[in-house]
């Protein structure tokens, strides 16, 4: 039985040797949602696009469910963006009868404000978004060489980092993860199937990270292994079905995930299909500056991608504030 879940995944890069304040404002960290569509103009769907600070998805999500006067299931979105950020997503409501819309100007405030409203033909879920933008301060950093960590960013920018789910994707403090243990070997049973739909995506994601960290530690994360069964990097997300990886590849990810037998077992039973996630993640649209000693970077990510993962390569992040269960 598993008692320990470490978040403390191994480095590309080596651990970094600063270490920056992280979030201090909610305007240390901006993200920016593209959907990669826009609203056709009709169906049953009214698309809303929303800027917010400081407030969290899911009780958004509840307060236009309450204007709407619909169930807040009626309510889609692609992804729980930060809380304790300055951020813009998309919303989408399900109002087959138009004359049923409200006044959604109700919804502005200080910390929200509807920047478009538009119909579309169906419900918004996670990952129906294609890329998140980023802009992020890290301040007071220390011990700072600009040279050398200006050359570390442009290592990282150009050759990737490990494509790790980040923190906040096992919840807070990791508490996902015991309650994943206690549904996949425990037998427990949750009846709430969205919270049960979190836990065991927490422990696919976990289970990856556990074979990436492996492929680090083997210094082969950005090479093709023989039996690699895509032409890039990958690693399982566990479900039912035959690995399909072969060889050398499908026996390192065998002898990582043989302590988590009993996860694996479970997630296959809970009716997921096996699929496969590169391990390398390389941002887009990439850039820095220095405000002070401050540092300020920039970038695009693909959906299910972490800013995190970029950010721990770089620094020692001493966050403002608890690590929250969302995603983007």
């Amino acid at each position: 039985m598993q008692s320990n879940f470490s978040l403390d995944f191994p480095y590309a890069y080596g651990q970094p040797e600063v270490t920056a304040n992280f979030r201090v404002e909610p305007e240390d960290f901006q993200v920016d949602e593209n959907l990669g569509f826009a609203p056709i103009g009709e169906g049953e769907h009214v698309y809303l696009h929303i800027w917010k600070r400081g407030e969290n998805t899911a009780w958004v999500a509840e307060k236009i469910a309450e204007l709407a006067q619909v169930q807040v299931m009626d309510v889609g979105y692609c992804g729980r963006k930060d809380r304790h950020a300055v951020t813009t997503q998309w919303f989408s409501i399900y109002l087959p009868k138009k004359e049923l819309e409200p006044a959604w100007s109700a919804l502005n405030s200080e910390y929200i404000k509807i920047l478009s409203i538009g119909r579309h033909q169906h419900k918004l879920r996670r990952g129906d978004h294609d890329t998140n933008s980023f802009i992020i301060r890290l301040r007071n950093l220390a011990p700072v060489d600009k040279t050398a960590l200006e050359q570390k960013i442009e290592k990282i920018f150009a050759q990737g980092v490990p494509n790790y789910y980040g923190e906040q994707r096992f919840g807070r403090n990791g508490n996902n993860l015991p309650e994943a243990q206690a549904i996949l070997v425990e037998g427990k049973r949750i009846r709430d199937k969205q919270k049960r739909g979190l836990i065991l995506s927490a422990a696919r994601s976990y289970l990856f990270n556990q074979v990436l960290a492996a492929r680090i530690c083997a210094n082969n994360w950005q090479a093709l292994l023989e039996g690699e069964p895509q032409t890039y990097p990958s690693a399982p997300l566990w479900g039912r079905g035959r690995s399909a990886a072969t060889g050398e590849a499908l026996q390192l990810e065998k002898t990582t995930l043989e302590p988590w037998a009993d996860w694996c077992n479970g997630l296959e039973h809970a009716g997921l299909s096996q699929e496969r996630r590169t391990l390398m993640l390389k941002p887009e649209a990439t850039s820095w500056r220095w405000i002070d000693n401050d540092l300020e970077v920039s970038f695009k990510l693909g959906s299910g991608e972490f800013a995190t993962t970029i950010l721990r390569e770089l620094a020692i992040l001493q966050s403002a504030i608890k690590t929250e269960p969302a995603s983007v």
